[in-house]
């Protein structure tokens, strides 16, 4: 059983950065893409950024391209979220979740039926 735990949320104000973390049991980490998902309240969940096995490739939505980047640390089980020039849109929980693949790309990266592991995820609220 694969557990994700996510911490790093937080109140900040409009400008303001954040970086999340995420930290996976199993011995399996390195062999798969993670992904970052949110869900804001009365919103469907959406997709924010993913990273492939080697963190080689990355893959963005484009309301965050230029102020977020994900990042992976295999060595650790960990994969990051750094969110710079955050926004009040930006306000939601973060999710981290675990691709069935060691890759992805276009829709594989964005459907949340491709991952098959999920955290209990940490609240982020942006104050304009």
């Amino acid at each position: 059983q694969v557990q994700l735990v996510e911490s790093g949320g937080g109140l900040v104000q409009a400008g303001d950065s954040l970086r999340l973390s995420c930290v996976a049991s199993g011995r399996t980490f390195s062999s798969y893409a993670m992904a970052w998902f949110r869900q804001a309240p009365g919103k469907e969940r959406e997709f924010v950024g993913a990273i492939d096995w080697s963190g080689g490739k990355t893959y963005y939505r484009d309301s965050v391209k230029g102020r977020f980047t994900i990042s992976r640390a295999n060595v650790k089980n960990m994969v990051y979220l750094q969110m710079n020039s955050l926004n009040p849109e930006d306000t939601a929980v973060y999710y981290c979740a675990r691709n069935s693949k060691s890759y992805c790309s276009g829709y594989g990266c964005y459907d949340p039926l491709a991952y098959d592991y999920w955290g209990q995820g940490t609240q982020v609220t942006v104050s304009s």
